[in-house]
């Protein structure tokens, strides 16, 4: 995973990575920002432990987090603020007023999950989910990474035959904050029938998509120069220019090798030969959507990390899975997705290469000794608890030599 990660990294501190902005939105280059200009080596960080097993696996984030300042000389400040089903409970609303300011206010926004049983019947302003539309919308942070690589040590995790998951080492590009999931119009009402409707929109403007086409060239780059862009460009008019933007945009890179591919086919051939892939550029639900799935060909959504971030402000890092209500408070959570997570905060928001990698390192380490949550244990292997993961990870850390990149 360290070798992996090291390769999605987008720029070393002091070289941008710039996107071009091809609207009148910008009469300046973007970019993202993947380090915090903050020489004195103190950061804030704004922690959103959630719902579930959110505070659990946030728990260990935070222990594996002081004891790496402590090692590398960074002092963090943290700020818990309610987010989600806990929100809703505490105020009456899934993203408090005071919860964004203090977000947008902090280098880096580490989020846990949110969401659970107790309020999936509320209408859809009040559901935990929409706090996180609005957390992303309010950051703008457009560009989602998410990788998946299959780690030597549960490669018999994996639910596919060992042949078809070896090796599998791909990151998916998504888009975030824009598609289906915040276009207009939208809602609940009744067509000329009179019968009662629901209806969304898939809708992108040209600069949308080329900046996070930019993203999927850019990450393609630094990894094997092979980008897919996943779109329903046979059916729907969206996608159709999706597919036209990213192939325009693709004269820029004439070094990356790119390929498209209908959404239906990629979820198919993810199972199929999901070694065919290296970099995925999706739109916002078909990346939600082949992510997960992505996800279980190395074992359990519980071991991914991702990084969502945009031109400006803070990134915010979370593990891709929910919230799993069923396991809430049993210490059974597997804390290393949200541990990789903390890495992910480490390296593009901090731009702390070093601090980054002993977290990677400690992941590997610790696998390498045969501990195992639940959810990626097998035969041979020592069951162990989400608090007694975290103190395994923490050993290792401290064991190792200072890291070098």
């Amino acid at each position: 995973m360290a070798a992996s990660l090291q390769q999605l990294n987008l720029r070393s501190v002091g070289s941008p990575f710039y996107l071009k902005s091809a609207s009148k939105h910008s009469s300046r280059p973007a970019h993202i920002r993947c380090a915090a200009a903050t020489p004195t080596k103190r950061y804030s960080i704004t922690v959103l432990p959630g719902d579930g097993i959110g505070p659990e696996t946030m728990s260990v984030a935070k222990d594996i987090l002081k004891l790496i300042g402590s090692l590398e000389g960074i002092e963090f400040g943290f700020q818990e603020m309610p987010m989600g089903g806990s929100a809703l409970d505490l105020t009456g609303v899934p993203l408090p007023d005071e919860t964004l300011s203090a977000a947008k206010q902090s280098d880096a926004v580490l989020l846990g999950a949110i969401g659970g049983y107790k309020w999936d019947n509320n209408p859809k302003h009040l559901k935990p989910e929409t706090g996180l539309l609005q957390l992303r919308e309010s950051l703008k942070v457009f560009a989602n990474l998410r990788p998946a690589t299959i780690l030597p040590q549960l490669v018999d995790s994996s639910t596919l035959k060992k042949e078809v998951a070896e090796g599998v080492d791909l990151m998916v590009v998504r888009e975030l904050t824009g598609g289906i999931y915040f276009g207009k119009p939208r809602g609940i009402g009744t067509n000329e029938n009179g019968e009662e409707i629901g209806f969304n929109t898939e809708v992108y403007a040209s600069y949308e998509i080329d900046r996070i086409a930019r993203v999927g060239f850019e990450t393609a780059r630094k990894r094997k120069k092979k980008l897919c862009s996943v779109d329903k460009a046979n059916v729907l008019e969206a996608s159709m220019f999706w597919r036209n933007r990213v192939t325009a945009i693709a004269s820029e890179y004439p070094d990356v090798e790119l390929s498209h591919m209908y959404v239906d086919n990629a979820a198919m051939q993810l199972v199929r030969n999901p070694k065919q892939f290296d970099t995925i550029l999706t739109n916002n639900i078909f990346g939600d959507i082949l992510s997960d799935e992505a996800s279980m060909i190395t074992g359990s959504i519980g071991m991914l990390p991702s990084a969502s971030l945009g031109a400006s402000g803070p990134g915010l890092f979370e593990p891709i899975h929910g919230s799993a209500p069923d396991i809430a408070g049993q210490d059974k959570a597997n804390p290393l997705a949200t541990i990789l997570s903390v890495a992910m905060l480490l390296k593009y928001g901090l731009g702390e290469e070093n601090a980054a990698k002993r977290i990677e390192n400690a992941v590997l380490d610790t696998l390498n000794k045969g501990f195992r949550t639940g959810d990626i244990y097998s035969a041979g292997n020592k069951l162990v608890g989400c608090k007694e993961m975290g103190e395994e990870v923490l050993k290792s850390v401290e064991g190792q030599v200072p890291a070098a990149v």
